[in-house]
């Protein structure tokens, strides 16, 4: 017998016409979309989508004839799982976040403020480490949602199911290093001023080692932290130049206090992630959650 849930998939997909789409409204990822289509295809001995520019259509001898069945039966269910689910709409209950330090502070502080006024009842219990701890908290249960930074290597126990904050980093310094306002300078350069980095154990030090990488550059730190706000105080103090997202400096910028070097070429963009236990059922609450991220995107 086929499972209810691939006909679940099969059903927003052929309401939606899109993978990516369905995986969206789904709360899964798109390969997991595709893989669910393919297993009911092989199942049931019949092709139900065909490939078109526009998205993904309805094969006219396998898709369209159980279409209006699965439709129907599908609302049929719903109206039952809706009146069942009505008790739990004023989502109760405890939400487990686990995120950095940095990221609670310049991606979730708001929007747990704003989650809170929507559903007072819901308490929270925060997580604060490093991605790597995070994604162990997920894969024990320990938490139902993390905010990580990205990328990070695949990892079957925990499905990354949206991107909520783009990151880039740059290079700024301090009035002590004035001279460089404005001048037009090289990563090379670079290697003429006290770097300030992050330590070897983070996404961030990664991400600017590979950039280094792969431009052929030797950049060593001359002081490594363990946080941005401290890598911020030294930078002030003018104790040399630092690698750091302008998303999470807006405030120095805006100041005063800090200025963004010149410094080409640009490092690569980032982000911070949702991840959430691979296969765990999404409740009401953390549903809610997740959509303050989404409806927040343009």
């Amino acid at each position: 017998m086929v499972n209810l849930e691939l006909y679940r998939i099969f059903y927003v997909v052929a309401r939606t016409g899109s993978l990516t789409k369905a995986a969206e409204e789904l709360y899964i990822s798109q390969p997991a979309v595709s893989q669910a289509i393919k297993q009911l295809e092989n199942q049931l001995g019949t092709q139900l989508f065909k490939r078109v520019h526009r998205g993904m259509e309805l094969t006219a001898q396998g898709g369209e004839l159980i279409f209006g069945d699965i439709e129907t039966a599908l609302r049929l269910l719903n109206g039952v799982e809706d009146k069942l689910s009505e008790l739990n709409r004023t989502a109760t209950g405890t939400l487990r976040i686990g995120a950095s330090e940095t990221i609670f502070q310049y991606v979730l502080a708001d929007k747990l403020v704003q989650y809170r006024q929507a559903y007072p009842q819901v308490k929270f219990e925060l997580y604060s480490d490093l991605s790597p701890v995070t994604i162990e908290q997920l894969k024990t249960d320990r938490c139902d949602i993390g905010f990580l930074n990205l990328p990070i290597e695949e990892d079957d126990g925990i499905e990354i199911i949206d991107s909520v904050r783009l990151l880039h980093d740059v290079f700024l310094a301090g009035e002590a290093y004035s001279e460089l306002k404005g001048r037009p300078l090289s990563v090379w350069d670079l290697r003429q001023v006290p770097l300030l980095l992050m330590e070897k154990s983070t996404v961030a030090r990664a991400s600017f080692d590979h950039f280094c990488q792969s431009l052929g550059v030797d950049l060593h730190p001359t002081i490594e932290v363990d946080s941005w706000g401290f890598m911020k105080t030294l930078m002030v103090s003018g104790m040399g130049v630092g690698c750091i997202p302008r998303e999470y400096s807006l405030n120095k910028l805006s100041d005063g206090s800090l200025f963004e070097l010149d410094v080409s070429p640009a490092m690569p963009s980032r982000s911070v992630g949702m991840a959430v236990p691979k296969g765990a059922k999404i409740s009401f609450a953390l549903r809610a959650f997740i959509h303050l991220f989404r409806n927040g995107k343009n």
